[in-house]
């Protein structure tokens, strides 16, 4: 009970003591102290104090990353940048102007000087030559002797045919985007081979279940491409990198044949060329999701990007005419018809831009049109079943095969 009431006399009749001059500078030291280390890291207090962190700037996304060892687009909206007109390679920049047509009935090479429209050489080849194709390095045109099982290299400085080299079944031949392989569309062997850009040794084969792996092109970034099966009316998605088939769809039309392969120039778009289905469609590379049919004419068959990157040239074989579509209006602006009819096929536009080459697969001739006004500048007799004809130099830095697909 006492102490009891002496806690209540404590709290009740507590009385202020005047705080002495020591006192009052000790609590004054020990405030300071308190308000020097607040918000330090220094546990002792003395440090400055610390500078509020600025708030955390989202970094922008970064763009895929391309194909390792591809030169870089000189263009990011634009992958035919480097075609400009006469932009010629130091490597090509004096090789002679000429058309090279492989007749594939003949098995020959047909070699027109586009200056005068007249063959100047002919050269014997393999059996069957379907295409010239211009070496990622742009130093050598390769023939493709399908049924021969060979591919002749042509010294394109000297127009000098070199020693065959064995490569089973090349119906048609591309190089990746870094140079660092060939790969054959081993049409018949239902094989896409990759092998070495140079010796053409067989580095890897990747079978593939459609039937008819013919014409292809690549992705922007050359992480892969997209290849058109004719005879069975598929198209594949290919990994560049790892050399695999990743994608694999029918084209809905019955009977479809799908041939020639072309990306836009934003990069966005494939477009693939069909015979059957008289048209081109169009793809979605990323989302490879089933693609549109555009009609062109009948027989649509090869693709050519004029060197300003605004038009499409699309030869429709079993009609003789040539659709011209705008990519920037996203539709078909032009028809040209040859004046007594033909047979359209695979070809290449002129360094300079102002012609576009064609051969005429089922009538023995070649046609040089006019690409500012549809206007057949001639027609030139050559051998049999004329194919795939390249027009050498170009323009570019290097080629991605088929008959030119330059970058």
């Amino acid at each position: 009970m006492a102490h009891r009431t002496q806690r209540h006399r404590t709290q009740g009749h507590l009385t202020r003591r005047p705080l002495t001059r020591r006192t009052r500078t000790l609590l004054a030291a020990a405030l300071l102290a308190a308000l020097a280390g607040c918000g330090s890291g220094d546990p002792g207090g003395g440090a400055a104090p610390v500078k509020k962190a600025a708030p955390a700037v989202p970094k922008p996304a970064a763009a895929p990353a391309g194909l390792p060892g591809m030169p870089p687009l000189l263009d990011p909206k634009d992958v035919y940048a480097a075609d400009r007109p006469d932009k010629l390679s130091p490597v090509v920049r004096n090789f002679p102007s000429r058309v090279y047509v492989p007749n594939t009935n003949s098995n020959t090479v047909s070699v027109i000087d586009p200056a005068t429209y007249q063959v100047v050489e002919t050269i014997p080849v393999g059996n069957q030559p379907q295409h010239v194709v211009p070496s990622w390095d742009l130093k050598t045109l390769w023939v493709n002797n399908n049924r021969g099982h060979t591919l002749t290299p042509i010294d394109p400085a000297t127009g000098v045919a070199g020693k065959p080299v064995e490569v089973h079944d090349p119906y048609n031949l591309y190089f990746t985007p870094n140079g660092k392989y060939a790969v054959v569309m081993a049409s018949l062997d239902r094989e896409l081979v990759f092998r070495d850009p140079h010796t053409m040794e067989r580095k890897k084969t990747v079978p593939v279940s459609c039937y008819g792996v013919n014409h292809a092109d690549f992705s922007a970034d050359g992480r892969y491409f997209v290849v058109s099966c004719e005879f069975s009316g598929e198209l594949l998605k290919v990994d560049t990198e790892r050399m695999e088939v990743i994608g694999q769809q029918r084209l809905p039309f019955e009977g479809a044949m799908p041939q020639d392969v072309k990306l836009s120039p934003d990069g966005k778009t494939f477009y693939i060329a069909d015979m059957m289905a008289h048209g081109m469609w169009v793809l979605d590379g990323e989302k490879f999701t089933t693609p549109t049919l555009l009609p062109t004419g009948k027989g649509a068959h090869g693709l050519y990007i004029s060197r300003d990157s605004r038009e499409m040239y699309v030869p429709n074989r079993g009609e003789g005419s040539i659709s011209v579509f705008d990519f920037e209006k996203d539709k078909l602006t032009k028809k040209w018809w040859l004046p007594d009819g033909g047979s359209p096929d695979m070809g290449g536009v002129s360094a300079d831009g102002k012609v576009l080459w064609l051969s005429g697969r089922y009538d023995s001739e070649v046609y040089a049109i006019d690409t500012a006004t549809g206007k057949q500048l001639a027609r030139i007799p050559v051998g049999g079943g004329p194919h795939g004809l390249a027009v050498y130099p170009q323009p570019g830095r290097y080629s991605l095969g088929h008959t030119g697909v330059f970058r």
